[in-house]
């Protein structure tokens, strides 16, 4: 499947070679980053976007207008998180004029969802779900939280699924209709490398499967299997509930 997708990727960068600049040095930071976009928004048929990436003469400074910055290069701006697309020619042309920006995934609609949670506590619920058979979808790490991608859900769904819950971690964050995710090999904001702890499956189980919980493919039956919302965040608040000093949080 790699060997297939690798091929398939080859044809679609070939076609879009009238788009690119000249070739540059070796180690040219907009391969990966174009690729990984072209990936997403080909493959998986997921809306992608540029993040507003960083300037000044460390790149440590978000290239934004609010000079305190949260989340430094790493969200929308223009275009904004509307301007998310499939299209590989609008995504070829972001980065060949942008090579270096982050690459954000619009959560919701057709597009998966996103639970994130620090990446202590993820990594150490992630080894427990496993050992329960939890069957989990693609997970993107940054060096400071991990996010498990999950089926689409509405906000109205999400909001029933925490109200029926007695507590819900204050740590986890959810990223649904009308938010983004910063997907490999994006810098991450706080600094070092987004990647994936778990990289998609882009030829999905078999959705009857009963070694997992519920979940779906891609749009049309297309790209990575992913677990529905209810069953991830059920297994994190019982994975918090056993976790010691009383598991009402997921400590930072």
């Amino acid at each position: 499947m790699r060997e297939i997708l690798g091929r398939r990727l080859q044809r679609l960068r070939d076609r879009l070679k009238t788009l690119r600049p000249a070739p540059g040095r070796s180690g040219d930071p907009a391969l990966p980053l174009l690729d990984a976009a072209l990936a997403c928004a080909t493959l998986r048929q997921w809306p992608v976007l540029p993040g507003v990436g960083r300037s000044g003469a460390d790149s440590g400074r978000c290239a934004c207008p609010d000079p305190d910055c949260a989340v430094p290069g790493a969200h929308p701006f223009d275009p904004g998180l509307l301007a998310a697309t499939t299209d590989p020619r609008m995504v070829a042309w972001w980065w060949t004029n942008r090579p270096t920006a982050p690459v954000l995934l619009a959560t919701g609609g057709s597009a998966p969802c996103a639970v994130s949670l620090p990446a202590n506590a993820a990594a150490r619920a992630v080894v427990r779900l496993d050992a329960q058979g939890m069957r989990l979808g693609p997970i993107v790490a940054t060096p400071t939280r991990w996010a498990l991608l999950v089926a689409p859900y509405s906000l109205e769904r999400l909001g029933e699924l925490l109200y029926a819950k007695d507590h819900v971690p204050s740590s986890l964050r959810f990223h649904g209709e009308g938010g983004y995710l910063l997907l490999p090999p994006s810098p991450a904001s706080g600094g070092g490398e987004v990647r994936w702890e778990r990289a998609p499956e882009d030829d999905p189980a078999d959705p009857a499967d009963p070694a997992g919980p519920a979940g779906s493919a891609g749009p049309d039956g297309g790209g990575p299997w992913l677990p529905e919302v209810e069953a991830v965040v059920h297994a994190l608040v019982e994975a918090s509930t056993g976790a010691s000093g009383g598991g009402s949080r997921l400590a930072y």
